[in-house]
């Protein structure tokens, strides 16, 4: 069964992105001429994604009015204007406005092309909350344009994540999707916090799982990183 909710999470500032995050928020920056935003809810849409929060702090009037053109998947936006809420209060704030149950969660910066078979849906099918907090999405660093070469997190032969460090096997790279049970978060604080907490907890409760990314992953950090990812795509249109 495909998950059918998502949240992207949207609401940062962007300031590594200036100057091109002066006047435009980094989710709507263009990347081949499309706003990163929108190339990220259709791979949501294509995994059968039908309902998904998107966070705004930062120009919100702007990405509202950019959602509100598109007819789907349906959005439900998440106001952070008052109060940023860093990564994990943002996702707990965002996920109370969808039903009780499995999710999908996106950053809004990143993407990827090439995948044999959708990345999303290969995540949602393999998600067991019987075993997993949560199965996050990975990519080898070998497979990345933009990233900055750290190395996140190792996975075991047994499919968990442990944070990275010298001399372990399989390094990988966050890729900046998940699958969870919203109900995770059905506690977390009402204030603002890094969701490296919430990463870090179900490390040591040996239930944050990894799955390895099939294609090529791109983020989106800097500016010089737009240009970079525009040859990357460019090349991959004409190798395919």
């Amino acid at each position: 069964m495909p998950i059918t909710n998502a949240m992207v999470l949207a609401a940062g500032l962007g300031t590594r992105m200036r100057p091109l995050t002066d006047t435009l928020p980094k989710p709507l920056v263009p990347i081949a001429g499309r706003p990163m935003i929108d190339i990220v809810l259709d791979l949501l849409v294509e995994a059968g994604v039908e309902t998904v929060v998107v966070n705004v702090h930062y120009l919100a009037d702007l990405m509202e009015a950019h959602l509100a053109e598109r007819a789907r998947p349906r959005i439900i936006l998440s106001d952070e204007r008052a109060q940023l809420m860093n990564s994990g209060g943002g996702l707990a704030k965002g996920l109370a406005l969808l039903e009780p149950g499995p999710v999908l969660v996106m950053n809004a910066d990143l993407f990827w092309l090439g995948e044999p078979r959708s990345n999303l849906r290969r995540l949602a099918e393999a998600f067991d909350p019987a075993r997993m907090d949560m199965l996050m999405l990975c990519a080898r660093p070998e497979d990345t344009t933009g990233h900055n070469g750290t190395k996140d997190f190792s996975l075991g032969a047994d499919g968990r994540l442990t944070r990275y460090r010298d001399g372990l096997p399989q390094p990988v790279v966050y890729a900046g999707a998940i699958a969870m049970d919203s109900r995770l978060l059905a506690d977390a604080p009402s204030e603002p916090f890094n969701l490296n907490v919430t990463f870090n907890d179900a490390i040591a409760a040996g239930r944050l799982h990894g799955l390895i990314l099939e294609g090529h992953w791109i983020t989106v950090g800097t500016p010089e990183a737009v240009s970079e990812a525009e040859e990357v795509i460019a090349r991959l249109a004409k190798s395919a």
